[in-house]
């Protein structure tokens, strides 16, 4: 797990030497004051600026005195200047408060000025005990106030959205929330209202009140279709304020991208600004009241939800988890996270969550509580003396449970019978994966993205898929340093922020298109030549494994052109799972099964004779076989059926197991046909180390100290009761092994060569079936958050002019989008897009495509206007 990269050293910058109270300093050209003092060491107080947002100058805080040489004499700047604004020249004299009675002044009397209205109300506010503003009042302001008059109040909080609250009294206009919103996050559903004065209704003792506010048409004219009322708002009248949903505002606020109560607000990161407003001002419904920031321990960890491994702060108390922050880690994340990794925690102490082994009473068939050795015999019992083991791990392991995963079935079941993609896969996808992602160093990070000329995005949504990765797509094209292309049925929300060239492309057609790019471009020659500058990358989703020769064409592409090839998961144990081995054909380090030699050489790390030769089956292989009894038994780890392709299959196939063993941490469907249940821990109470898309280690502590094991652990004592010393018990033991898997330099398992498909034939009432997860949907790791749930994008069905009219369709109305196993109604939304397909969001409340349609991406399906609007 070494982790390198292919980056160019920076270009030389020119610097530029001042002095800041009387120290000199030399800082790159172009630098802020505030920025050189840190560099100095030299704190100026600050509310407003933040070194990955644009300077505001909002609140006047670091007022500095400053002089500048000046046709050869040192002259002073006639008043104090932000310290955030203003950039440093050569000669440059800065005197902050340390030195400066005219800058002390300043700040002393800015921050009177900010308490004026500030509602003083700290032993009830969130931001208590951690406020800058209690800081610098402390450190830099008066010990007296001079204001006497009644302050500002407001009805609080507004629902900001169903997960952010706002008090409007607390707020300083500091802006750093709108600026987040606009700059970062690129979802501008805040602003400053009531500038200039002026609007009626708004006006609080007799002073016109400008403040932070969420767009409503009673302040911003913000004039939409369907009218949603909401009680926390009040208008003019007293009336309860009417927020847009639909309609005339999709230009604004975008396809579907209103939550499920209808209001304009669909933002996946707006928690970052709760983290970063400077005082009480923004609160999270699910952390309100809860708790002080001196009552709680805090630990650095990793999200668990994607592929980016985004550094998180995890806050408890009590033992139990309160909230989330994002940590700061320049390299991946910055300073940013998505709200599912700061507000989806609540599954891991969910009340499902299995706190004993279980086995099923034989003369009741219920699954009853037992002690750890009998279950841990029994599991043994069943796994040793079944005719054949199926074994699915799942695809949210760390590294260190991976392999033990891939050390258990090979030593201990003596299978390749393995796989751990709980999702749409093939063959193809296997033979990719063992061919170019296993064994690979990290040859794309993120601070390539960040530069890179060009970037082609193929069976991926940033957006809804990897955050982080967005996030940093989108810095790079707003600096003007990037050019985003995707290949997609159509312009998503995030693809219009990255400001992204869209290549209109039906489902399963990708693979056309990357094989015109490789040979020329065809219409596409622009970009086809673009792929050929240096520094290109391509980002290869996994939903490319629902496409014919999608990854044939894709590695030919990389071949052709040079461009960096990346391959981007949804899960964050993917990455580490491929490195470990757990696919039917692969072995840790990249080794094929085939290779003799490759098995030579990890049978000899894992002191045993020989490993199977025989080449395993994949997931749906697995599950066919268990389902007409070819396999004896499955041992299965945490699978969430509704993410598998034939959900219905899966269910046959545990049913008709001779025994089913789970590992896990909560009750699941799967739990319902176990015969041996085995409680495994949660990230926070177990260490390991995620490994991200980029192929970089990301290790993370143990949160609580308790005696939940690790799945590492369980398989380990599993493989004791049936003789053998699997050696996986410590996380330490399993690094040492790992180091011995590194270097692997024989020949590679064989790339993948698949035909692309023929495009489909549509009749009268049919299209092209697209469809991907959204960040936010029915997932179980988002289980217990219901603040997090109304936040969600509503789902819908968006189809083009041209389809909607075929089919009878209007905007606005429904449709049934159906197959031969069930159909979903959702409403419609027209936008621009290839005529024949229909897009649906895969697993949200109210469309799960596999269940209901039991067909996935690329499939014919029918539409028909929905019997509700047939007149």
């Amino acid at each position: 797990m070494t982790a390198t990269s292919n980056q160019q050293a920076p270009a030389p910058v020119e610097e530029v030497t001042l002095t800041i109270d009387g120290v000199e300093v030399s800082v790159p050209k172009g630098t802020l004051v505030i920025r050189a003092a840190e560099r100095a060491g030299i704190e100026i107080p600050r509310f407003c600026d933040h070194p990955l947002l644009k300077p505001a100058g909002a609140c006047r805080q670091c007022l500095v005195e400053v002089s500048a040489p000046r046709n050869g004499e040192l002259t002073p700047f006639p008043k104090p200047q932000t310290a955030c604004t203003l950039e440093v020249t050569p000669g440059m004299q800065v005197s902050t408060q340390d030195t400066s009675p005219v800058a002390e002044k300043a700040q002393r009397g800015q921050i009177e000025f900010l308490l004026v209205n500030h509602p003083l109300d700290c032993p009830v506010c969130d931001k208590g005990g951690e406020c800058p503003l209690q800081n610098q009042a402390l450190d830099h302001g008066s010990n007296t106030s001079r204001f006497t008059g009644v302050k500002r109040t407001f009805p609080k909080p507004i629902k900001i959205s169903s997960q952010v609250l706002l008090d409007r009294d607390r707020c300083i206009l500091c802006q750093r929330c709108t600026r987040f919103q606009d700059e970062i996050a690129g979802d501008p559903f805040i602003d400053l209202q009531g500038r200039g004065g002026g609007t009626p209704g708004y006006e609080v003792h007799g002073l016109h009140a400008q403040q932070i506010g969420r767009f409503d048409e009673a302040i911003l004219d913000y004039v939409g279709g369907t009218e949603v009322t909401d009680d926390d708002v009040v208008g003019p009248e007293g009336t309860p304020s009417v927020v847009s949903a639909t309609g005339s505002n999709a230009g604004t606020v975008g396809p579907a991208a209103v939550d499920v109560s209808g209001r304009p607000f669909a933002s996946y990161f707006s928690g970052n600004t709760i983290q970063i407003c400077p005082v009480g001002a923004l609160t999270s419904a699910a952390y309100r009241f809860r708790s002080r920031p001196f009552d709680l321990v805090s630990v650095p960890s990793i999200a668990e939800h994607d592929a980016c491994g985004s550094a998180i702060r995890i806050d408890y108390r009590r033992g139990q988890v309160v909230r989330r922050l994002a940590g700061e880690d320049p390299a991946v994340n910055e300073e940013w996270i998505t709200d599912k990794d700061r507000f989806a925690f609540a599954w891991q102490s969910a009340p499902d969550v299995l706190t004993s082994p279980l086995v099923r009473d034989e003369e009741t068939g219920e699954l009853v509580p037992t002690s750890w050795s009998e279950a841990i015999h029994l599991a043994a019992q069943h796994l040793t003396g079944a005719a054949g083991v199926g074994v699915l791990p799942g695809g949210r392991l760390p590294v260190e449970d991976a392999y033990a995963w891939s050390k258990f079935a090979r030593v201990v079941l003596g299978t390749n019978d393995v796989d751990f993609r709980a999702r749409a896969h093939t063959a193809e996808e296997a033979d990719f994966l063992a061919h170019r992602v296993a064994g690979s160093r990290m040859d794309v990070t993120f601070a390539d993205l960040e530069r890179s000329p060009q970037v082609l995005l193929v069976g991926l949504e940033p957006e809804e898929e990897a955050g982080s990765i967005f996030l940093r797509l989108r810095k790079g094209v707003l600096a003007g340093r990037v050019n985003v292309t995707t290949l997609a049925p159509l312009t998503t929300r995030g693809s219009t922020k990255m400001r992204a060239t869209v290549v209109p492309t039906a489902p399963g057609a990708e693979a056309d298109v990357l094989s015109a790019l490789a040979t020329g471009g065809g219409e596409h020659t622009e970009l086809a030549e673009s792929l050929r500058t240096e520094g290109a990358v391509i980002l290869a989703g996994e939903r490319l494994a629902g496409v014919p020769g999608g990854y044939t064409a894709l590695l030919k592409l990389a071949e052709a052109t040079g461009a960096r090839l990346a391959w981007v998961p949804r899960r964050a144990g993917d990455r580490g799972a491929v490195e470990v081995g757990l696919l039917p054909g692969l072995l840790p380090g990249g080794r094929p099964t085939a290779q003799a030699q490759a098995r030579v050489d990890v049978a000899a790390a894992w002191g045993v004779e020989e490993l199977p030769a025989t080449p395993g089956r994949d997931l749906t292989e697995i599950l066919t076989a268990a389902a007409d009894g070819t396999l004896g038994a499955l041992l299965v780890g945490g699978i969430d059926l509704e993410d598998l392709p034939e959900p219905e299959l899966a269910e046959r196939a545990l049913a008709a197991a001779g025994a089913v063993v789970q590992l896990e941490v909560r009750r699941s469907a799967v739990t319902e046909h176990a015969d041996v249940v085995l409680p495994v821990a949660p990230p926070t109470h177990k260490s390991g180390t995620f490994l991200n898309w980029e192929s970089r280690p990301r290790p993370f502590e143990t949160v609580f100290e308790s005696a939940q094991l690790s799945d590492a652990k369980v398989l380990d004592m599993i493989a004791q009761a049936t003789g053998i010393e699997l050696g996986t018990s410590a996380v330490a033991e399993v690094h040492t092994e790992l180091a011995e898997f590194s270097g692997w330099d024989g020949p590679r398992h064989d790339a993948p060569a698949v035909t692309a498909a023929p495009a489909h034939s549509l009749s009268d009432g049919q299209a092209v079936l697209a469809t991907w997860r959204l960040m936010l949907d029915s997932g179980r790791g988002q289980d217990g958050e219901p603040h997090l749930a109304g936040t969600a994008h509503r789902p819908v069905a968006m189809v083009s002019a041209g389809t909607a009219q075929a089919a009878g369709l209007q905007a606005g109305g429904a449709v049934v989008v159906s197959s031969e196993s069930g159909g979903l109604e959702l409403p419609v939304i027209v936008t621009a897009m290839p005529d024949g397909v229909v897009w649906v969001p895969q697993h949200s409340v109210g469309s799960s495509v596999y269940r209901t349609l039991g067909v996935g991406a690329g499939a014919v399906v029918a539409l028909a206007r929905a019997a509700s609007e047939v007149h």
